[in-house]
């Protein structure tokens, strides 16, 4: 290599060091400006529908300052974030449910297998690729330098990222058994906690009906709402005849009876009765009720077509943000770029910032793209939409954010390598999954201390709400402004990060400390937005802890089989042929899983069943809680008249 080639990637790779360290930069500043506005923003009553929109839908009590002219409500404060690390699981459980804790246990489970990655990679790793290759001319400090592609093709330094991909692997694996059976026991423990609560409240009800005086007003606005349901059936009478359809929900007077009949078939044509667990009333997809079974292939077929074209298409952007990020290669092909150097810094900020804020930009119009089409897929239940679009939204972004970005980013590369020195193309495709290492360090940094700023900031629901207060002045309406919880766009978001790091662990174990900035800041950010902001408006009972599972193992099987690849081109095949096994018993271990734990996930099982209906017949609540049930699944217009303000405020303006 002579020594005007040497220079120039000598400065090729200090200058992607300097723009990496740039955008951390600027993603660092953003956040401290945006995190202290946050904390003074929250403390004026005026933005109490916007970050205590949940709370006050509830009519609870605010934490705000009762002297209104106190100067701590304009200094910035920490409280939120040591309150968020105070709130427990059982809080969250009792006040949000097990849907909301299971977001909880997807950012703790990156803090802690990111953590002890981190350790272990940046302790063993990075001296091991660091000093793998001695540099001519002097030394150089850049991101290369501490990735797998430093390491000489043969050199038995790459026994030691057989060993670290092992590790991470087995504790990997032991991380989600344990969550899993956590998640499962908590199921288990909640139907059970939820069952005695309801009963806790009944007797309650029930000792306070003895001691309640019965108000004329009462009296006659029981009436007024007797009279509206009246009228109403009446009305409703003749049209529900004419649209009478093949579909009921059947109650039964026991827990066991209903598990029992769920899961049998009652006819010998499998498609003339169909029978399954109903849904809890709030989740109940009424609008998709006149959906056929045997149209419901048809409608999910269209859905998985329009989502693949919608993946296809959106290869475009992606493509053009990474020729983007190539900046010396986009110069080549597109000749006017270099006007970009005429204005100094501003080439750091259109290689750097850029392409990661308009891949973003780009994918957040992606889950409300997806849960659109989810509910057109004939779904009963609203659970099962956000569960498919959070399937969509996932693998939207695995094949485009992941693998597009990593091909697309080494394509010029590969083109310009394999016209100049055709033997040189191996040795460059090895390099080629590391060679985007920044690119994915500035989009953790970009989705992590962005995002997560911007959604506690909530700018939108700030301009809306000055807009308003602009238009209709002191007489606008204070109503909050109440969300339901997005799992369909906080899941697939999150999962992608832990698949990005899994994946980087070996390969640029440089990446794994800003994961854990990630997991942290997201951890506090959600467990703020879900106590203040959100609303649950359906429980599933942690039914989204499998689809997270499987995205975990499915991070883990791709991180074996790009090491596969790297250790061939690296000229190792022993290591190679050695983590296959792996690959063969992480595969094993899913299937354990499956059998192990996911039948009780999605069924409700006849032990449990049977102890809950034997407290309720001891309890006697056995035919009061077959009355409610009865009654919760009445359709919506059938409903009675509620009059009560308190009760209706409680839900959400939008639900998703």
């Amino acid at each position: 290599m002579d020594l005007n080639m040497f220079l120039h990637m000598k400065i090729k790779m200090e200058t992607r060091c300097l723009w990496v360290m740039f955008l951390g930069t600027i993603n660092i500043g953003l956040a401290l400006v945006t995190l202290p506005l946050f904390s003074v923003l929250k403390k004026q009553p005026s933005n109490a529908p916007i970050y205590y929109a949940r709370p006050l839908s509830r009519r609870h009590h605010l934490p705000f300052d009762d002297s209104s002219s106190s100067l701590n409500r304009f200094l910035p404060s920490l409280a939120w974030l040591s309150r968020a690390f105070r709130v427990t699981e059982d809080e969250i459980v009792q006040d949000h449910g097990l849907d909301a804790l299971v977001i909880i246990r997807l950012f703790k489970f990156g803090i802690k297998f990111f953590t002890v990655c981190s350790l272990v990679g940046l302790v063993v790793l990075l001296p091991t690729n660091y000093g793998a290759q001695e540099v001519q001319n002097g030394s150089y400090f850049t991101m290369d330098s501490f990735t797998i592609s430093n390491v000489k093709r043969g050199s038995n330094r790459l026994w030691v990222h057989f060993a670290f991909l092992c590790f991470i692997s087995l504790y990997g694996m032991y991380l989600l058994y344990k969550s899993q059976a956590k998640s499962l026991a908590r199921k288990i423990e909640d139907l059970t906690e939820s069952s005695m609560a309801k009963r806790r409240k009944n007797k309650l009800s029930l000792l306070g009906l003895l001691h309640q005086e019965t108000s004329k007003a009462a009296f006659l606005e029981e009436k007024l709402q007797a009279l509206c349901h009246r009228i109403h059936q009446l009305q409703c009478k003749d049209t529900l005849q004419k649209k009478e359809l093949p579909v009921a929900f059947v109650t039964f007077k026991s827990r066991s009876g209903a598990a029992a009949a769920a899961h049998l078939q009652h006819h010998s044509h499998p498609l003339l009765w169909i029978t399954e667990l109903a849904p809890e009333p709030r989740d109940v997809s009424w609008r998709n009720m006149r959906v056929s079974y045997r149209v419901v292939p048809l409608y999910k077929l269209g859905v998985l077509i329009a989502a693949s074209l919608l993946t296809v298409f959106f290869a475009i952007p992606v493509t053009a943000v990474q020729g983007i990020a190539k900046y010396e290669k986009l110069k080549q092909w597109f000749p006017p770029a270099r006007a970009v150097q005429l204005i100094p810094g501003l080439s750091s900020i259109v290689t750097g910032y850029l392409p990661s804020a308009v891949l973003k930009g780009f994918i957040y119009i992606v889950p409300l793209t997806m849960f659109a089409m989810a509910k057109i897929a004939g779904c009963i239940a609203r659970s099962k939409e956000e569960i498919k679009a959070c399937n969509m939204v996932f693998y939207f972004l695995v094949g485009n954010v992941f693998f597009w970005s990593v091909l697309s980013g080494s394509l010029l590369d590969l083109i310009g390598q394999f016209i100049s020195h055709p033997k040189n193309v191996p040795s460059q495709l090895a390099g080629a999954v590391s060679a985007q290492a920044d690119f994915f360090v500035t989009y953790i940094l970009t989705d992590g201390l962005s995002g997560f700023s911007l959604e506690l900031l909530q700018p939108g629901m700030l301009i809306w709400d000055i807009l308003k207060s602009c238009v209709h002045g002191c007489q606008r309406e204070t109503s909050p402004y109440l969300y339901s919880l997005p799992y369909f766009r906080i899941i697939p978001l999150v999962s992608l990060s832990v698949l990005i790091g899994i994946v980087y662990a070996v390969v640029a174990p440089l990446l794994l400390p800003f994961l854990i900035l990630y997991f942290c800041l997201g951890y506090v950010v959600y467990v703020n937005q879900i106590r203040d902001v959100y609303e649950t408006t359906y429980e599933t009972c942690g039914q989204y802890w499998p689809y997270i599972h499987h995205y975990i193992l499915l991070a883990i099987i791709l991180m074996q089989i790009t090491m596969v690849g790297l250790f061939g081109l690296k000229l190792k095949p022993a290591a190679s042929i050695s983590t296959i096994p792996l690959i063969l018993f992480t595969w094993m271990f899913n299937e354990y899983c499956k059998m192990r734990f996911l039948p009780s996930f999605h069924h409700y099982t006849l032990q449990d069943a049977a102890e809950n209906d034997e407290l309720d017949e001891k309890c006697g609540l056995l035919e009061l809680h077959y009355e409610n049930a009865i009654n919760a699944y009445c359709p919506p217009g059938l409903r009675p008249v509620n009059f009560m303000a308190s009760e209706s405020s409680s839900t959400p303006l939008v639900s998703s």
